[in-house]
C-alpha cells in the first residue's frame, strides 16, 4: 500500500487494535523517525494511565518515550501549540471531544497520530475511537496473538478470577497481563451478566 501524506497541512493517523498488539510501539516508532527528521514532536498520556510509568509511556514490549500527562483534553490543547507531531497515546480513556481537538489540530498543521483500543472489553466500539477512525487519513488495526489458541487477536478480553469479567463491568480499568487478554474472535467470551454471578 503506498501512502502519500497531505503536501500542505496535517493530518490525522490513528492506530488501533486489541492489547498487546503493538500500538504504543507503533506510534514511538513513528515519533522517533519524526525526531530524527528535526521535527518538533510531543507525546500525551491520559494521567490515570501509570501502569509502567507516571511519565513515560511505556510498550508492554519495553520500548519507551518521554510523555506529557494530562488530565483533561482542554489540557492537551493547551499544551500542544509549537509542536508539529502530536501524539496521543491510550486516546480510548479521553473524552469524546478529544477527536475534535485531534481535528483542530490538524487543521492547525499538525501530524496527530493517535493510538488506542477501538473495542473495549465487550467487543463495543470505545469511548471516541468510532469518530477518530471515521475522521483519519490513515488508519492501521493492529492484530496481537490470541493468548487461547495463539491465532491472530483482534479483541481484549478482562479476566477477573481467571474468568470472563461480567459484561456489565466498569469500562475503564486500567490494566496490563493480569486483568487481560488478547483474543481471537472465537476465543473471545462474553462474561456474564453481574446480577447473574451474584446469584
Amino acid at each position: 500500500m503506498i501512502r502519500i501524506p497531505p503536501q500542505r497541512g496535517g493530518w490525522l493517523e490513528v492506530i488501533c487494535g486489541p492489547m498487546f498488539s503493538g500500538k504504543s510501539e507503533e506510534m514511538i516508532r513513528r515519533l522517533r523517525r519524526a525526531e530524527i527528521a528535526g521535527q518538533r514532536v510531543v507525546i500525551f498520556k491520559p494521567r490515570i494511565d501509570d501502569r509502567y510509568d507516571a511519565a513515560d509511556v511505556v510498550s508492554h514490549a519495553g520500548a519507551r518515550m518521554r510523555a506529557v500527562p494530562v488530565s483533561s483534553v482542554s489540557e492537551l490543547v493547551a499544551r500542544a501549540p509549537g509542536f508539529e507531531v502530536v501524539g496521543i497515546d491510550e486516546v480510548q480513556f479521553f473524552d469524546p471531544s478529544v477527536a475534535e481537538a485531534a481535528l483542530e489540530l490538524a487543521d492547525r498543521g499538525a501530524r496527530v497520530i493517535a493510538a488506542g483500543l477501538d473495542q473495549d472489553f465487550r467487543r463495543l466500539p470505545f469511548g471516541p475511537m468510532p469518530e477518530l477512525l471515521s475522521h483519519a487519513e490513515f488508519v492501521d488495526k493492529l492484530q496481537a496473538v490470541c493468548h487461547r489458541c495463539g491465532g491472530p487477536a483482534t479483541t481484549t478480553q478482562r479476566l477477573v478470577d481467571g474468568r470472563p469479567a461480567p459484561y456489565s463491568g466498569e469500562t475503564v480499568l486500567v490494566g496490563a497481563a493480569e486483568q487481560y487478554e488478547a483474543r481471537c474472535r472465537g476465543c473471545h467470551e462474553r462474561g456474564a451478566d453481574a446480577a447473574l454471578v451474584a446469584a
